[in-house]
């Protein structure tokens, strides 16, 4: 059903929202203070983890939580919230891959909500920051642990729009 939604503040158009991308994103519980800025931002301007996003695709945001802490306590139930909502992605936000140090759980959470919830899950959210990607480009544990591999978007961003998220 096409109409005029909240949606048109934002986008200055009439949003069909049926065909609106749903997706959810979850945090390290280390920045469960976090106010999302950056995420946000990202995703409107289709970066990092959202560039896979056309920008004439309409994305509404449908969850947000922490992981719950380590191990992730909240990756077992959150995501099925998420798909009552909707939810037809997760993004594993990128402090999960840039925090230090990085999340040990990242695979097994997203191994477990595609198996139990069949949910594709991408790692990552808004660019790396430079500052960041300077520093962990000089320690092992990237190549040790493959991130580029299973973050792919992240680390195919262009220096200068990492730098605009430090």
């Amino acid at each position: 059903m096409i109409r005029q939604s909240p949606w048109f503040l934002l986008f200055g158009r009439p949003i069909d929202e049926e065909s609106m991308k749903k997706i959810a994103i979850i945090i390290c519980k280390r920045y469960q203070n976090c106010g999302g800025g950056k995420c946000l931002r990202a995703l409107r301007e289709r970066r990092g983890g959202f560039a896979r996003y056309p920008a004439s695709e309409n994305v509404e945001i449908v969850g947000y939580s922490t992981c719950g802490g380590c191990p992730g306590g909240n990756v077992e139930y959150v995501p099925a919230e998420f798909v009552k909502n909707g939810a037809q992605a997760v993004h594993l936000a990128t402090g999960l891959v840039v925090g230090y140090p990085p999340c040990p759980n990242i695979r097994r959470f997203k191994a477990f909500i595609e198996t139990q919830f069949n949910l594709p899950v991408i790692v990552g959210s808004h660019p790396i920051p430079l500052k960041y990607m300077k520093t962990h480009e000089k320690l092992p544990f990237w190549k040790e642990t493959a991130m580029a591999k299973i973050a792919p978007d992240l680390f195919e961003e262009a220096p200068e729009i990492m730098a605009l998220y430090d």
